[in-house]
């Protein structure tokens, strides 16, 4: 099937979602140095920041998903192997904490939206995402962050499942092992959203 990507992600119907660009996960005070070295490889941050920057221009809305816990942990429960060994620091990503905060290349400017969840590892379910895009007409979501190999896959998932498309620029998005991401890439996400580069994203744009 033919995509004409200009439609697709046209400012009057598009979102651009970050998922999990905080200083604990990619940043400064990043956790997971696998990760964070991923994500600089293949310029991850300033990938996103010129999309971000093109989509505010464009009065694209901008909703960055963040992950948080609370330091008695009400709402969020162990129940997979991740949330486990997440949570044996009880310090990690704490509520209003620097290290759950978005890192400061990307924002959050006045006008974007922060959907922050204290429970799973994607972002819609118990959250304000869906009925914030919703009640802003979005159509489409553009899918970035970290990390390919479970938040931006759920991501996408739920995504497809609440009735909107995805479109996933590469290079804004990474995970761990290279090879598992670049599987994941080829096999799973052309089943569930259109893939593209920033540079074909910002000329669908009109090239801004």
């Amino acid at each position: 099937m033919s995509i004409d990507l200009s439609e697709l992600v046209s400012p009057s119907h598009t979102a651009v979602l970050t998922m999990e660009m905080q200083r604990a996960v990619i940043g400064d005070l990043s956790t997971i140095p696998e990760l964070a070295e991923a994500a600089r490889h293949t310029a991850v941050i300033p990938n996103i920041a010129r999309l971000l920057g093109t989509a505010r221009s464009l009065n694209i809305p901008v909703i960055h998903c963040l992950a948080a816990f609370r330091a008695d942990r009400a709402g969020t429960v162990v129940n997979c192997a991740l949330m486990g060994s997440l949570l044996r620091n009880p310090e990690h990503m704490l509520t209003g904490s620097p290290a759950s905060e978005l890192i400061p290349e990307l924002g959050p400017e006045p006008g974007d939206l922060v959907s922050t969840r204290f429970h799973g590892i994607s972002p819609f379910i118990g959250t304000s995402l869906d009925p914030w895009l919703r009640n802003l007409g979005i159509r489409t979501v553009v899918a970035t962050g970290v990390s390919v190999n479970l938040g931006v896959l759920g991501l996408a998932i739920e995504a497809v499942n609440f009735g909107y498309r995805v479109v996933v620029p590469r290079d804004t998005v990474a995970g761990v092992p290279a090879d598992y991401v670049d599987a994941l890439l080829a096999n799973t996400f052309p089943m569930i959203s259109t893939l593209t580069t920033t540079d074909d994203l910002l000329d669908a744009w009109g090239g801004a």
